[in-house]
């Protein structure tokens, strides 16, 4: 029994754009971005002229964005100073000086993939043995930047999946500063090798928690004379940038889920928010959040991190820490298992491992507990996002990496009393990219990152070739016989060499 495809299907969509604040001559090759010279000109304009930019930039951008002045204001303020604007500039120069520095970007461009599926907040308007989904995307847009989009999905009783059409135009997020335990930023600064003696004695003063205006006052209670020693300089920036890397989103409440869209914000994230593997978290009082782990890219190096939300309408995002934090394709567990949170991580690259954690931030690493074995895993192991309870154990996709770094997709059973214990595993894949399933963004590749279960049949969103979204499902009795049994907790099979 192989899985069955199913005809719903998303593609990657260059007219899904948002607008970003766009300094000419911002790159490597130039320190200077011009703003004054470009202003300069603006202004030099003949009033009849200006007149005409302004309703041509609003009129072009209301095609694709609400409130266009609004947002070609917001940029004009953002590169100059907010009181230079108040009784000097006219509304058209305002919106021209805004929109100079106003570019569209494609979010998905250039590629959409990395599907990870959870029940959605509402399930209004359903039949009763019908389901709702909120279902993540990876977006990629120029220059490779990812950031994270939704659609959303039903699945119905007489088994078929569709998709709802995605919302116009996306919406972006107010952006506000986080939240830290003192604890946790304790540990993130000595996770990170930055708790010096001075960075110990600021941290010591913040109150349990704190926000970025808390850590100034704490800073300015250091003596002058220490606060302004050259040597005290890094260890101030440190602190700060460690701050304000914890922040909020939040979006209008009215808006579609299908049109919020999670770009970048802090440095780290610069050059990408990826794989969101999304979980609906069930907490020990019997409410439900969802939790979501992603990987930060800045350019040169990546990192886990951590995205909580209520209602997939605000969210919070966080560092994570700890032996079991520094790899790509961390999974949560959607409960606490013997009172531990627990995840799945790529610890070393290419074996899963297992981590856990008491409060969700601070993760240790326990080991890895499968590892590659298969012609069609060779290369590495890793899983498709995070494990799904079921009354045989917990099951977990897996994509395994093999020969002409072809991805594929497929399974493992976990006990669910001691997930480190490996049960059953799949001996060939489940889903491997032939035929049509061959050509992509980049090409050999299908691969999910979470699934979900309805009704005794296990559904997975797929992103094909890193270009589009396919969903395959198959019923659990059909899936447990393709498990076979280990004997050996699935560890690697010793080879003479």
């Amino acid at each position: 029994m192989s899985l069955t495809a199913h005809d719903a299907l998303i593609d990657h969509d260059p007219g899904r754009v948002v607008t970003r604040l766009f300094l000419p001559g911002e790159s490597p090759a130039s320190s200077d971005a011009r703003v004054d010279a470009v202003v300069a000109r603006v202004l030099a304009l003949p009033a009849d002229t200006l007149r005409a930019a302004a309703e041509r930039a609003v009129a072009e951008f209301a095609a694709q964005h609400r409130d266009p002045e609004e947002i070609l204001v917001s940029h004009a303020e953002a590169v100059l100073d907010g009181d230079a604007l108040t009784g000097r500039l006219s509304r058209a120069q305002e919106i021209v000086i805004g929109s100079v520095f106003t570019a569209d970007y494609a979010v998905e461009g250039a590629a959409l993939c990395n599907p990870s599926a959870v029940v959605h907040p509402s399930q209004a308007g359903l039949g009763p043995d019908d389901l709702r989904l909120a279902v993540s995307v990876r977006c990629i847009g120029e220059g490779h930047v990812s950031s994270v989009g939704f659609a959303e999905a039903v699945v119905t009783a007489d088994g078929s999946w569709t998709f709802a059409e995605r919302a116009h135009p996306l919406t972006r997020p107010a952006i506000e500063t986080g939240e830290w335990s003192r604890a946790h930023f304790a540990h993130t600064l000595a996770d990170d090798g930055g708790l010096s003696d001075l960075a110990s004695t600021v941290v010591s003063t913040l109150p349990e928690r704190f926000r970025p205006a808390d850590l100034e006052a704490a800073i300015d209670r250091l003596p002058y004379t220490v606060s302004m020693r050259p040597s005290s300089m890094p260890v101030l920036h440190l602190l700060r940038d460690m701050c304000r890397s914890a922040y909020e989103a939040a979006f209008p409440p009215e808006s579609a889920l299908s049109a919020r869209t999670l770009l970048p914000v802090t440095p780290e994230e610069h050059n990408g928010v990826e794989d969101a593997r999304f979980v609906r978290f069930a907490d020990e009082d019997g409410t439900f959040s969802y939790r979501a782990t992603y990987t930060a890219y800045d350019g040169s190096t990546i990192a886990p991190r951590l995205m909580t939300s209520p209602d997939l309408v605000r969210f919070a995002f966080h560092r994570l820490t700890g032996s079991g934090a520094h790899n790509k394709g961390m999974a949560l567990f959607p409960r606490l298992v013997r009172g531990q949170h627990l995840a799945l991580t790529r610890v070393g690259g290419e074996n899963i491992s297992l981590a856990s954690s008491s409060d969700g931030l601070v993760w240790n690493d326990q080991g890895p507990i499968c590892h590659p074995r298969e012609p069609w895993e060779l290369i590495q192991l890793g899983n498709c996002g995070s494990p799904i309870e079921t009354e045989e154990g917990w099951l977990v996709l897996t994509h395994g990496v093999g020969p002409l770094r072809t991805y594929s997709l497929g399974a493992v059973l976990l006990d669910l009393d001691d997930p480190s214990r490996v049960l059953r595993r799949t001996r060939t894949p489940l889903l491997r990219p032939e035929g049509d399933l061959v050509p992509g963004y980049v090409p050999r590749v299908v691969y999910s990152c979470g699934a979900v279960i309805h009704r005794g049949t296990l559904w997975i969103p797929v992103g094909v070739g890193d270009s589009r979204i396919r969903v395959y499902s198959i019923g659990l009795d059909d899936l447990w016989p393709m498990l076979e049994p280990v004997e050996d907790g699935g560890q690697p099979v010793p080879v003479d060499l």
